[in-house]
């Protein structure tokens, strides 16, 4: 019977008498000023088993998955459909266009514009205002929690919709766990107001400017907000007393 074959490369530099290569230490993650280009889009989370737990108490055989958590990049031209003119029309319009943009994204189908905070209400404004854009309709705020991508844990998404044009777009800005502030739209889009409050009561985003940015689900003195990755869970755990779930490849099969 021929030989088995070595595992890998590590195993053969190990019969050639060379040096085993060290596993070298990951570099610190770059200070709030010097974030790296995310125009390629960048890899946000790495959640392991189905749902990213790690109670060790999987007995779905799902406990093995590896999934990366990824958000596109700066989108290539043409862009498709209608996307290329609103492009174009937002940058014709908006002073400061390349300051305010951080990267167009397509994305399934769909535009997406990832906006400074700072520059935010001009944005939504100009995509009000101009004729040739008019999205006059705010379907929403949505917040979204990404604990490591560091700098900008704390995303906000709002839908908009032309019924001029028939078009859609969404906007989408960032911000820092330890500076949660973003401007509120209430004063272009009245109708988020209860949206930006919900947002504040789920994810702890303060929209500056709000009229009233009060609790709006739970209770004015829940601690908390409980859409939060890092938000704690209740419950007692379930004990197996004196048992172990063994892994599912090496549990007995009984058909």
């Amino acid at each position: 019977m021929a030989p088995r074959p070595t595992g890998g490369a590590a195993d053969q530099r190990a019969a050639a008498g060379a040096p085993a290569q060290t596993q070298q230490p990951e570099a610190p993650p770059a200070p709030l000023g010097e974030r790296p280009d995310r125009s390629q889009g960048e890899t946000v989370r790495v959640q392991r088993g189905m749902f990213g737990a790690a109670s060790g108490g999987d007995t779905s055989g799902y406990g093995r998955l590896v999934r990366r958590v990824q958000l596109p990049g700066q989108a290539e031209r043409p862009y498709g459909s209608y996307f290329d003119e609103v492009a174009d029309e937002l940058e014709h319009w908006l002073p400061g266009f390349d300051d305010a943009v951080e990267r167009v994204v397509v994305d399934r189908g769909e535009l997406t514009l990832v906006v400074r905070r700072e520059r935010l209400v001009d944005v939504m404004r100009t995509l009000r205002d101009q004729p040739s854009l008019r999205f006059e309709l705010c379907l929403g705020a949505s917040g979204v929690h990404y604990p490591e991508d560091e700098g900008r844990e704390l995303h906000v998404v709002w839908p908009l919709l032309s019924m001029t044009h028939n078009r859609r777009v969404r906007v989408e800005t960032t911000c820092p766990d330890a500076d949660p502030h973003v401007p509120s739209v209430v004063a272009v889009y009245p109708t988020d107001d209860w949206h930006e409050r919900e947002t504040w009561d789920m994810f702890g985003v303060q929209f500056d400017g709000h009229p009233a940015l009060t609790r709006i689900l739970m209770p004015d003195d829940w601690p908390g907000h409980p859409q939060r990755k890092d938000y704690p869970l209740g419950g007692i755990p379930v004990e197996f007393e004196g048992a172990e779930i063994p892994p599912p490849d090496t549990r007995r099969a009984y058909s």
